[in-house]
């Protein structure tokens, strides 16, 4: 995952060719993008805990500071925790929702997003032009199952979410925080999952990605621990890429150097009883 807070100021002098930066001088004080997401949506309000995302500065095109002042108000989503959401009423329908932590410049989730269109993703991340991007293309590919959130997915699972609200999760090529003093900061842990599985309905999926393989072990070393979760492989091990997990640039790049990806697919099993408990 990326995060925008304490970009550059950015934006650019008229007239804007399609993919060019945006550049401008703003007076200190105002906002990026008076109609678009959130500097620090839930600023002060929550603890500090310790990030699974580090900051990345990077320009924004035209294109993408256009479809973050237009689209942002109709499909987009400032992660303040302060309210419960209607995920009904966010989508204006109450088809199923997957989750997707992390999504990049929005390619992928675009491309699962017209391949199913009777499944609703809310796609979080904190990159301002991977936003920007991704509402464009929803836009030019008339995708109005796409909901673009800005901020904490923790934060949006903890504060913002209704229990049993969602029917997967996505977690695709998350920061691997190689050095193992970093390893804390890594997303897929023990309390992530148990907070994760309180707003997962039973049978829902969690499908996770990685070229690191190291992180891919541990993952599938913590969900198979998890009493919450089950393989959907019946050798207990790694899935092949499903096909309606597109095959990314990204990924591509790193299958040409010799990396091998993981796929993880886990199923929220059924809520467990109060006898089943004692």
């Amino acid at each position: 995952m990326s995060d925008f807070l304490n970009a550059p100021e950015a934006a650019s002098p008229a007239p804007h060719s399609p993919g060019a930066p945006v550049r401008h001088t703003r007076a200190k004080g105002e906002p990026r993008f008076p109609d678009g997401p959130k500097a620090d949506p839930a600023g002060s309000h929550f603890e500090r805990r310790i990030r699974s995302f580090q900051p990345r500065r990077s320009r924004v095109t035209a294109g993408q500071a256009d479809a973050l002042q237009r689209l942002w108000p109709k499909w987009g989503l400032d992660i303040d925790g302060q309210r419960v959401i209607d995920l009904a009423e966010l989508f204006g329908n109450d088809r199923p929702v997957v989750l997707e932590i992390g999504f990049g410049m929005g390619e992928a989730t675009a491309q699962m997003a017209a391949g199913d269109p009777d499944t609703n993703i809310l796609a979080v991340d904190v990159h301002t032009p991977g936003q920007g991007n991704l509402l464009g293309l929803a836009e030019r590919n008339g995708l109005s199952n796409v909901r673009v959130a800005n901020g904490d997915a923790i934060i949006l699972l903890r504060e913002m979410l209704r229990p049993d609200a969602l029917d997967g999760l996505r977690v695709y090529f998350p920061d691997p925080w190689p050095k193992k003093r970093h390893h804390k900061r890594r997303l897929i842990q023990p309390e992530f999952l148990t907070l994760a599985a309180t707003r997962l309905r039973p049978g829902a999926i969690v499908h996770c990605a990685t070229d690191w393989e190291p992180y891919a072990e541990q993952m599938l070393d913590v969900l198979t621990a998890h009493p919450d979760f089950e393989n959907t492989r019946p050798d207990g091990g790694f899935s092949p890429r499903p096909a309606f997990r597109p095959l990314t640039r990204f990924e591509g790049q790193g299958l040409d150097k010799g990396h091998v990806v993981n796929d993880l697919l886990f199923r929220r099993v059924p809520h467990r009883t109060a006898e089943q408990d004692r």
